[in-house]
């Protein structure tokens, strides 16, 4: 039984790192989305750290990523930045990508 208590206790652990990492990735991931916005905006310094920021506590809606991509969507098109839908979900998942090498490369 002291046998299974600890694999289920090692699961449990293993389960709760993961998913720590995947919530510090997404964050990344949402603050350089942040930043490419910015810089497709025209922001720049603290107006564009300011976009970043506001980029990451969209998330905090609700799960997933859709209130992350309205937002910066949104942001796009009431600026009249032309970037397809296509390709603003591949910029999130090439910058998704990007995060967890961050995040992997820093230990």
């Amino acid at each position: 039984m002291n046998t299974l208590d600890n694999r289920e206790k090692g699961f449990e652990a293993k389960f709760a790192h993961d998913e720590e990492l995947r919530f510090k990735a997404s964050a990344r991931r949402n603050k350089l989305l942040g930043q490419w916005v910015a810089e497709q905006l025209g922001l720049q310094g603290d107006e564009a750290d300011e976009y970043a920021k506001s980029v990451i506590k969209a998330d905090l809606e609700e799960p997933g990523d859709e209130d992350v991509f309205r937002k910066v969507r949104k942001d796009l098109d009431d600026s009249n930045v032309t970037v397809s839908d296509a390709d603003l979900r591949h910029k999130m998942t090439d910058l998704m990508d990007t995060a967890i090498n961050q995040i992997e490369s820093s230990g």
